[in-house]
């Protein structure tokens, strides 16, 4: 199938509307000639003190039972948004909310939350929960936000979360690869693991 058919170069896309698309993730990031793997990442933790963690994973397992989430703004508010919140905390990160870029006519639209310091992590909502295609514009985010930021930074780092799943996905910006790690991190149960990875992509 030709690329044009997948994504028509005289239209205009925003993020959202690629998580919209039926076609395979692989067809979609070809038309940017990128290529797609999926493996376990295997990712680095931060081995330092965490003197929020119990704290936040107390407040969210008291929230749980009586939050609905079939809410994006619940999911974001009380989910995705004090785990970033703690993260800068052991950070010092800053973070950029609805964060607005436009390289192109084709890669435009907002970044859910975009952490810095010494290196860049995008973090996005899936909506409806629906991981995979949340993942797709995870991708394609990720590919906008190569063009858009000046860094050394080889590896884009980002992640994926419907409030209490993540997934973690990657960029190499030299072999124009994008990884989807095949490991999920579950919240609260794997909050601990989750907030080390979030906290050793940043502060490394």
């Amino acid at each position: 199938m030709p690329r044009a058919r997948i994504i028509q170069p005289d239209e205009s896309y925003t993020f959202t509307d690629y998580f919209k698309l039926n076609f395979a993730p692989q067809d979609i990031l070809a038309y940017f000639d990128v290529s797609l793997q999926r493996r376990s990442l295997k990712l680095p933790r931060s081995t330092g003190t965490l003197d929020r963690l119990v704290d936040l994973k107390t407040r969210i397992e008291e929230s749980l039972p009586r939050l609905s989430l079939t809410s994006e703004m619940a999911r974001r508010e009380f989910l995705i948004a004090p785990v970033l919140t703690d993260v800068l905390h052991y950070t010092q990160a800053s973070l950029n909310v609805e964060y607005p870029v436009a390289v192109s006519n084709q890669l435009k639209g907002s970044l859910d939350y975009l952490l810095q310091n010494h290196q860049t992590l995008l973090v996005i909502e899936a909506k409806n929960e629906d991981l995979e295609r949340g993942f797709v514009q995870l991708a394609i985010e990720l590919i906008a936000l190569d063009q858009w930021i000046e860094s050394e930074q080889r590896i884009l780092q980002g992640a994926v979360s419907t409030g209490n799943i993540w997934q973690f996905g990657q960029f190499d910006r030299l072999e124009r690869q994008v990884t989807q790690d095949l490991d999920l991190y579950r919240v609260p149960a794997d909050l601990e693991e989750l907030l080390r990875i979030l906290v050793k992509i940043l502060d490394p």
